[in-house]
């Protein structure tokens, strides 16, 4: 049987383990649209905007340890695709992303699409290459799911032209092993514990600051059995890429989003240990504020990169000083009463954490109303937590297609800002085409609240009527109810907190995507 570059692509793809793609294509890649009837191993996700695509694509793969891909139509679709990109870059993500291409005879005519894709591609990629043979094609297809897998994960773009696909080709080759995680300098390990051990009669002068791709329970547990053991204090990163929380998980304390509230969390550690993560810096700079948030006088050590078996690591240093297999402090059970009376993000926060069900995945872009959130599941039953890594807002509702898709038997629950809602609404479509069990909680205030509070950080002084309209997103109010239901999505609006607890309860006992929009008033 012979076959073409896009079936020889497909079928090396998906011998490779990567059966599941996100797309928005266009006409330079509709033999590889036409290769998912002759592939039928592989599934098909559609997708209205590019950008929830790729997000949906970096979700997936986050749930399910490896590589989903992405199919998006030239320059311009990689473009509208770049922000969920630069999250997946910066969460590790190991995502194949395959880019449409003017055949290679038609790139020099400059038609009106044209573009330099490769500029584009290497702002978010840390592997990527050019497909010029259709001989060649499977071989790179091969070559870019190793690469994406690569410890501790990245996004292998893989940019293919449309004459490649539709020529004959050789047919699909085998996998090629990804690279191993490397192994911690065993004098790292030494030199942490003896530091640990020096500082025992210390509690708190020595903190451990876990990576952002740090978050599953023998991580933590393990993590947690040193400070247990030595009283040192368990940090990790801002925006953890998955995290394993709730009753009877250790507990990892995130360092604060503003640098503020990190100096605190940082203040009298004498030593940092960074354990797959880098020296932390504040997101922005301050008029008269120092970036770097690691306190004067502070010695950093490097237990393990982020390219290394950081749990192993964590393991044997834990292992070295002693610490008992079970000597990690778990999260105990708890959940907030149902609220009643007015609905604040206070109330909402409380309703999730009381009635979210186990082994829910969150997808967390509720942003500064959401900020209660963490705190009120905190000892909910087990559930896994994906953060807005990058910090490029519009990333929580293709995040929660991406988790559903991978964890059908799994309700996933997207907590979501207006404003940043309104970046990948498209996703309820997907959804919905697409029956995904996704309880989206819209906290709807009507305002970019964040930006309120960094007007007034970065010293831009009063703002006026002029200013301040920038802000708000009030004139006119978003209906979220009738943007989901256009969607297909059944959606409900609550004003109340009985109102909120019962229309989640609902949604979260109904199979399928809904849409529960919380009505809670500006600021905090």
């Amino acid at each position: 049987m012979t076959m073409n570059g896009a079936q020889a692509l497909m079928r090396t793809l998906v011998g490779s383990g990567v059966d599941t793609c996100f797309m928005n294509p266009g006409t330079s890649e509709m033999h590889f649209v036409a290769a998912l009837d002759d592939v039928p191993e592989m599934r098909g996700v559609l997708a209205l905007f590019e950008g929830v695509a790729t997000g949906a694509a970096d979700g997936y793969a986050r749930m399910v340890d490896r590589p989903a891909c992405t199919l998006l139509h030239l320059g311009p679709g990689l473009g509208n695709g770049v922000a969920n990109l630069h999250n997946a870059r910066r969460a590790r993500t190991p995502l194949v992303n395959i880019v449409g291409d003017h055949a290679t005879y038609h790139k020099a005519l400059d038609a009106p699409l044209e573009s330099d894709i490769d500029a584009l591609a290497s702002n978010v990629s840390g592997w990527m290459r050019n497909s010029k043979l259709p001989g060649e094609v499977a071989q790179d297809a091969a070559d870019a799911v190793a690469a994406a897998a690569t410890p501790p994960g990245q996004v292998a773009t893989l940019i293919l032209p449309a004459d490649v696909c539709w020529t004959e080709a050789g047919g699909p080759v085998g996998p090629v092993p990804a690279t191993a995680a490397g192994t911690a300098d065993p004098d790292a390990l030494d030199a942490v514990a003896q530091v640990l051990r020096d500082h025992q009669d210390q509690p708190g002068s020595v903190a451990l600051l876990l990576g952002g791709t740090l978050g599953r329970r023998s991580e933590l547990e393990a993590a947690s059995r040193i400070c247990a053991a030595t009283g040192a204090k368990l940090l990790g990163d801002v925006f953890p890429t998955r995290l394993e929380r709730g009753a009877g998980i250790p507990a990892v304390e995130r360092l604060a989003y503003l640098a503020e509230f990190a100096q605190m969390q940082l203040d009298g550690v004498r030593h940092l240990v960074l354990v797959g993560s880098t020296e932390p810096v504040t997101f922005f700079a301050y008029p008269g504020k120092a970036g770097q948030l690691v306190p004067d006088g502070c010695t950093v050590h490097q237990l393990a990169a982020a390219s290394e078996d950081c749990g192993a690591a964590l393991a044997a240093v834990a292992d070295l000083l002693g610490a008992p297999a079970d000597g990690f402090v778990a999260s105990p059970p708890g959940r907030p009463e149902l609220p009643t009376g007015e609905l604040t993000a206070q109330s909402v926060c409380d309703a999730l954490g009381a009635l979210m069900p186990e082994g829910a995945i969150i997808s967390d872009e509720g942003n500064t109303a959401g900020l209660f959130l963490t705190g009120a599941t905190a000892g909910a039953p087990p559930h896994d937590w994906l953060c807005l890594t990058g910090g490029a807002i519009g990333q929580g509702m293709p995040l929660a297609v991406g988790a559903a898709v991978a964890c059908p038997d799994r309700r996933v629950i997207n907590v979501e800002a207006d404003g940043s809602a309104m970046y990948t609404l498209q996703a309820l479509w997907t959804q919905a085409r697409e029956g995904l069990d996704v309880t989206t909680v819209i906290l709807n205030n009507g305002s970019y609240a964040v930006l309120n509070m960094e007007l007034a950080r970065v010293g831009a002084g009063e703002s006026g009527p002029r200013a301040t309209a920038m802000l708000d997103i009030s004139g006119p109010t978003l209906d979220f109810v009738s943007l989901a239901e256009g969607m297909g999505v059944p959606a409900t609006r609550a004003a109340t907190a009985e109102q909120f607890t019962d229309a989640l309860g609902r949604s979260l006992a109904t199979e399928g995507p809904s849409v529960v929009e919380a009505m809670v008033p500006a600021g905090f």
